[in-house]
């Protein structure tokens, strides 16, 4: 015959420290995920963007189109540019537009020039507009994002290689756009207000 042992019932002391045993448990895990998910949101907004156009964002790609895909209607593409007042360069397109045909390759530059007396860097941040047609431009070769590095008085070209997806004419919602607009500003790195514009970049609905 077996005797079947009751478990003691626990105090009031020990059941509230059980209770708050499991709360901040509950606690440090909620904080651990919380932290995982700010470090991971400004990467996956970044490919969100970058696979969706969100924001204007430009897509980025290895290679333009077969040349099958291009189509006979042609846009123009502007380019701009300016320079956060903390960094001392002179940064201006190559040329101010150019007209290509949809999914066709095209190629630009822009010259940036140190005008300081010491090396500096700099750290460029991109836009197209109009916004809806972000998704349709793509970028093969860009220098956004990657910090530069110039010696005084160094003059350099860089170089943007890029096409507008074939797709771009057969959407309906693309019907009115002729122009497109890529702009390029460079921050200071490591600056403030670089800080603050990646956080609009990121941030931008």
């Amino acid at each position: 015959m077996q005797n079947n042992q009751e478990k003691p019932e626990l105090s009031r002391e020990e059941l509230l420290a059980a209770k708050n045993k499991k709360l901040a448990r509950t606690v440090f895990l909620t904080v651990f995920a919380m932290i995982g998910l700010a470090y991971a949101s400004v990467p996956l907004y970044d490919v969100f963007c970058r696979v969706t156009g969100f924001g204007g964002t430009p897509q980025t790609a290895e290679a333009a189109p077969d040349q099958s895909l291009i189509r006979d209607r042609q846009i123009r593409i502007n380019f701009s540019s300016d320079v956060n007042q903390n960094l001392h360069w002179d940064f201006k397109p190559g040329e101010r537009s150019v007209t290509v045909n949809i999914g066709a390759q095209g190629l630009t530059h822009y010259i940036a020039k140190n005008l300081d007396n010491k090396p500096s860097a700099g750290t460029a941040i991109y836009n197209v507009t109009p916004l809806k047609a972000g998704k349709y431009f793509h970028k093969i070769e860009c220098f956004c994002f990657g910090e530069q590095i110039l010696e005084p008085e160094q003059e350099v070209q860089m170089p943007v290689l890029f096409y507008v997806d074939p797709a771009f004419a057969d959407d309906p919602h693309m019907e009115d756009v002729s122009l497109i607009t890529l702009s390029y500003t460079f921050y200071r790195t490591e600056s403030k207000e670089l800080e603050k514009a990646m956080d609009a970049f990121y941030n931008a609905e």
